[in-house]
């Protein structure tokens, strides 16, 4: 069955909550991480490739966090599960040789077709489209922010 794979799936999730949640401040990876239930360490090499690549920013240190690295509308989920998948690396099993005539001839090019229409959508939505469905889903930012009372 052609699918996204969990990681792909989670950080897509990351990167909704940092484009609804985002603020003045960086948006710390352990409170995205909590506010979403992933443990903080799955997605640690995801999120230095998401800024590697400019999907978001890091700032380090005791207010640190991550910030969208460009406009909602700018950061298509095509991007975001190419990036997942280049980490997860692996052999595509339609791009394997070999196998019946079956195989080669019918059933791997009807799987390239949906795949091809899979990356199609994933290409054509952006972050910002998923924002607006979350907002007609009354789904608002779970801002867990502390109160910084630094005099």
């Amino acid at each position: 069955m052609l699918r996204l794979s969990r990681k792909a799936l989670l950080t897509i999730e990351v990167v909704l909550d940092i484009a609804l949640n985002s603020t003045s401040r960086p948006m710390p990876a352990a409170e995205v991480c909590r506010r979403n239930g992933i443990p903080p360490r799955y997605l640690e090499q995801v999120m230095q490739e998401l800024v590697r690549r400019g999907i978001l920013t890091a700032q380090r240190g005791p207010r640190g966090g991550y910030r969208l690295g460009r406009e909602r509308r700018r950061i298509t989920l095509a991007e975001i599960v190419e990036i997942v998948q280049d980490i997860e690396g692996g052999e595509d099993p339609l791009e394997q040789s070999g196998g019946s005539e079956i195989a080669r001839r019918i059933v791997r090019p009807y799987c390239h077709e949906l795949r091809d229409r899979l990356v199609e959508r994933l290409a054509e939505t952006t972050i910002g489209d998923l924002c607006i469905r979350a907002q007609a889903q009354r789904i608002v930012a779970k801002q867990d922010i502390t109160p910084d009372f630094v005099i």
